[in-house]
């Protein structure tokens, strides 16, 4: 757990802008449980991208079926900080949406915070649209809902 606090609070932008967690003191026990609570929801992965000498460079959210429209969501993609415009956003996005053709998907969701529009903006270089706008269902934040094509 102390890679993904530390994964955490190499993204203190990210930690602000959500208002989930202050990066400059992360509660390693409340992420910890978040993150449980997360995998344990059905259908929920949480997956963790290494290097290959092991250090930890990115967690994806995913679930697999939204019991509203049924398709799969990317609940969270983070990269550490340090990684950030080097192309290992694109290479983790890639990984799951290759992940989701596998099992047949023929498109694939998310949400990304309305006071986040670099989020945004990655998101539409990577071809994904903006297909609604609403709150968040878990905090009620104004959300940029995004779909992506994929089969």
């Amino acid at each position: 757990m102390a890679e993904v606090a530390d994964l955490y609070a190499s993204n203190p932008g990210y930690c602000r802008t959500a208002g989930e967690y202050e990066p400059e003191h992360l509660p390693t026990e409340r992420l910890e449980a978040d993150l449980r609570e997360e995998a344990e929801g059905e259908g929920c992965e949480v997956l963790l991208a290494r290097e290959r000498h092991g250090r930890l460079v990115g967690l994806v959210c995913l679930l697999d079926r939204h019991p509203t429209d049924g398709f799969p969501w990317i609940g969270l993609l983070m990269v550490h900080g340090d990684l950030h415009r080097q192309g290992m956003g694109r290479r983790l996005t890639a990984v799951v949406e290759e992940r989701l053709r596998e099992r047949r998907h023929r498109g694939v969701r998310l949400a990304v915070l309305e006071n986040n529009p670099s989020a945004t903006a990655f998101w539409n270089s990577l071809g994904w649209r903006e297909i609604d706008r609403r709150a968040d269902n878990q905090h009620g934040r104004p959300c940029v809902v995004m779909h992506k094509q994929l089969l």
